[in-house]
């Protein structure tokens, strides 16, 4: 089984209208070239780190721009399209950071919230507080996208094995890992953790990212990239411009590595210390 698959890479703006706008093109480049699943970074609708700022934008998916003509392009285009993630209104009034899947009648088939919030003081004096912001999930989700498995996570969840081995026990053969990965964390750890999880999974591992420097004043490492189940780089944009990265997954793989390396049936239990 084969499946074609393009990753998104953004620079999105701090607003709704112009991060569609930003990344419409992108998905229309990519069905163009053939991808029967196209996945885009975190944040995709807009990125805004202040608090204030983000709640007077903030819009339900049933609301927010983008979601909403990304949705009219996956049922144009006859796509699955997953948003890696779109910052949104919950029903409690809440922040959540919410990866979407979209059909290719343009209907939501699944949804996601990011379990693990970025909340970090780094070396470089950088600071997060992602959990000022957002209110975390408490769900791990997987999601049929034609003939592939998918497990969802965002971003940081890429830094908790456990996260990513439950979705391959529930039978997730691609992994996305749709972020908004900081540059000093992104060039120190960004390709060896998303090859590190294909390994241990045997899955591929899918991670459109934005890159470049947003309004928000942050910046991201960009460099998408996509891992095969045996953990080699199979595609990667070796930069942090927008564009469009179309790669072939031969979903027989997936079987292939776990049958070789059976790491998620040999696991034991034990005490201690």
């Amino acid at each position: 089984m084969s499946l074609r698959a393009a990753l998104i890479q953004t620079r999105t703006p701090a607003t709704q209208d112009a991060a569609l706008a930003h990344v419409l093109p992108l998905v229309r480049e990519a069905a163009a070239q053939g991808a029967q699943l196209i996945a885009t970074p975190e944040g995709t609708n807009f990125l805004q780190k202040d608090r204030e700022k983000l709640f007077q934008v903030l819009r339900t998916p049933e609301e927010d721009p983008v979601v909403q003509g990304l949705s009219r392009a996956a049922a144009e285009l006859k796509v699955w399209l997953l948003i890696g993630s779109a910052l949104v209104k919950r029903q409690d009034g809440l922040a959540a950071n919410r990866s979407i899947l979209l059909d290719p009648q343009g209907r939501i088939a699944a949804t996601y919230d990011k379990l693990h919030m970025f909340d970090v003081d780094l070396p470089t004096g950088e600071t997060a507080r992602e959990s000022a912001l957002y209110t975390p999930g408490d769900r791990a989700v997987t999601a049929q996208a034609g003939e592939a498995k998918l497990g969802l996570t965002v971003c940081y969840d890429v830094r908790f094995p456990a996260l990513h081995r439950a979705l391959a026990l529930a039978g997730a053969q691609v992994l996305t890992v749709p972020s908004a990965f900081t540059r000093p964390t992104g060039e120190a750890h960004w390709e060896v953790l998303l090859r590190a999880r294909a390994i241990e999974t045997g899955s591929f591992v899918l991670a459109p990212a934005q890159g470049g420097f947003h309004e928000d004043g942050r910046g991201t490492y960009g460099h998408s990239l996509a891992v095969a189940p045996w953990g080699e780089v199979i595609g990667k944009l070796d930069h942090d411009e927008p564009g469009v990265l179309a790669i072939e997954l031969d979903l027989s793989q997936v079987e292939r590595a776990r049958r070789a390396i059976p790491a998620l049936k040999n696991a034991r239990g034990f005490s201690g210390p």
